[in-house]
């Protein structure tokens, strides 16, 4: 007798497992493509932009490609549901793979932002539809296990990223090509065979909806809400948050969020994001708990390879190795989640779990300074990882078993854009918060260490130096003694922090100091966003894996699952 999950409607219910397996090869290429681009970046940025003088603004490389990969995402969800996935799934590879190979050309890091807004088009795809496939050919409650084999290439991908990323930006050159531009390149093979594959074996009876119209005004309000609250977010402590050019920003992201709301309520189920998923208490729910997570996530990935490479003089490889212990936490709280769920149907406990954890290990790691033992900074790192991988899984199968089959896209696009969103947003600030106080506090602890003798040999020292940087640095620091609004050299590390490590150790000690205190606030102001991932947890209605609503059912809001 088939359970009542196998008798569920979902299109790929009559599939065999060989047949599931099968496409599941292609979809898994697809992510590993995605999974690997996230990791291997992280801990080759900071490389990256010191090799095009722009360490300040690598934000804008993170958030242009996180703004594009953003906005498409419900797009890409949408429009599967309309026309089915494998068109736009292969379509997602090839912008990917076209954005890659421009990205390894750039000359600067306006460029390279650029290049990678055009990368994110195509990575906006990748996930989205590779989770949306799975619930379209496994039923809800089986999900949890075939989701395992997603979690061994993410798992592999996020582990081989950082030592990649780190072992390809420490070298010189390779074949003629600087080192780093191989974190690009290594995408364009990998994406040619993701693009044979997904096209040969992403064949299935795909459930589409006819007669609907695509709601392209909807994703252009999305467009014109997002891009420019992100760009002032990340923008707004070098204008100014009350300045004009942030005033403008603001005026221009109210008028697309009152466009989407206007278009979106006209378009009525054929909008992008139907309005009608809003009034559905458990989705939104759902939904803000996602946002809160992707700011944790994504601030969590791109402040510790900062923490490794600029405080503890890592190579960008060795911060890649250093990363392993988050990467594994988050391996091992998704797989042991998701077997737990495929047993029991049961989901909620794991993102209480889950949220606590992320709480708990931020405000951990806002203890960290130079002096702490690095194991210490290690065993966050893994609980933080361990508590995103009890969030991730979890919070996806919920979402995608509140709302109708037919909706299926619909909820996992919009659920991947409002973690992004987060993602977004949390990189964008938090980024913001460092840079915004790291000048200021290692102007201070360079003012401070500045009475002794020895800070003022190192300062001579430094100054009469052969190499170029630290000589330069050197009298920057001359300078500012002379001038105090000079900022003490703080100018200069940030524009490119590889020359902490060449300068005498009463330099970058108080250099490393001042960072640290910056970096102490973001993980605070970290810990502090995620006791809302608690309270969101807590309250949030359980509802049945088993039972997922049928397209037929009048009303979106699912049954609550009575707690045991």
């Amino acid at each position: 007798m088939s359970s009542p999950t196998a008798a569920a409607d979902f299109p790929g219910r009559n599939l065999t497992h060989r047949q599931v397996l099968t496409i599941m090869s292609g979809l898994m290429i697809g992510m590993f493509l995605a999974a690997l681009d996230q990791t291997i970046v992280s801990t080759a940025i900071r490389t990256i932009a010191d090799d095009l003088h722009g360490y300040d603004l690598q934000a804008w490389v993170t958030t242009a490609y996180l703004v594009t990969s953003t906005i498409v995402t419900p797009l890409y969800g949408k429009l599967s549901d309309i026309y089915g996935r494998k068109q736009f799934f292969l379509l997602a590879i090839t912008i990917f793979i076209i954005g890659s190979l421009l990205c390894s050309m750039s000359t600067s890091m306006y460029e390279l932002a650029g290049f990678r807004a055009l990368q994110g088009l195509g990575a906006g795809g990748l996930f989205t539809l590779a989770i949306t496939t799975i619930a379209d050919i496994v039923a809800p409650l089986e999900r949890a296990k075939y989701q395992g084999y997603f979690l061994a290439v993410f798992g592999t991908s996020s582990v081989l990223g950082p030592v990649l990323g780190g072992f390809l930006a420490g070298a010189n050159s390779i074949l003629g090509v600087s080192g780093w531009r191989w974190v690009f390149l290594v995408n364009v093979p990998i994406g040619l065979i993701a693009l044979v594959v997904v096209y040969k074996v992403l064949n299935y009876p795909q459930q589409k909806l006819t007669g609907h119209r695509t709601d392209y005004w909807g994703a252009t309000a999305v467009a014109v809400a997002v891009a420019p609250l992100l760009i002032v977010a990340e923008q707004g402590r070098d204008w100014g948050w009350t300045s004009l050019n942030s005033v403008i920003c603001y005026l221009i992201g109210a008028a697309g969020i009152a466009a989407f709301i206007v278009i979106e309520n006209k378009m009525g189920d054929e909008a992008i994001i139907p309005l009608r998923v809003f009034k559905n208490r458990v989705f939104a729910q759902g939904i803000l708990v996602s946002l809160i997570v992707g700011a944790v996530m994504f601030g969590g990935i791109s402040m510790l390879p900062q923490y490794f490479q600029v405080l503890r003089g890592s190579s960008p490889m060795v911060a890649g190795l250093q990363m392993l212990p988050m990467v594994a936490g988050m391996m091992i709280g998704s797989i042991m989640a998701g077997q737990l769920i495929s047993r029991t149907g049961r989901y909620k406990v794991f993102p209480i779990i889950g949220s606590i954890l992320i709480t708990t290990m931020s405000f951990l790691l806002h203890f960290v300074d130079t002096q702490t033992q690095l194991y210490l900074v290690m065993l966050a790192a893994a609980g933080l990882g361990f508590g995103l991988g009890n969030l991730m899984q979890p919070l996806m199968l919920a979402m995608q078993s509140i709302l109708p089959v037919r909706d299926t896209g619909m909820a996992t696009g919009t659920a991947t854009f409002f973690r992004q969103i987060g993602g977004t947003l949390g990189v964008a600030v938090f980024f913001s918060l460092l840079f915004s106080t790291m000048g200021p506090n290692i102007a201070d602890q360079l003012k401070d260490a500045s009475g002794t003798p020895e800070f003022t040999a190192a300062v001579q020292q430094a100054a009469t130096s052969h190499d170029p940087q630290v000589a330069a640095f050197g009298h920057s620091l001359i300078t500012a003694a002379e001038d105090p609004g000079a900022g003490g050299g703080a100018g200069a590390t940030m524009k490119d922090t590889s020359v902490i490590e060449k300068l005498p150790k009463e330099l970058s000690e108080p250099i490393k100091r001042g960072f640290a205190d910056s970096m102490d606030k973001v993980f605070l102001s970290v810990s502090i966003l995620s006791i809302l991932s608690i309270i969101g947890t807590v309250t949030w209605s359980e509802v049945s894996l088993r039972r997922p609503p049928s397209p037929e059912s009048k009303s979106d809001d699912p049954k609550p699952v009575a707690a045991d």
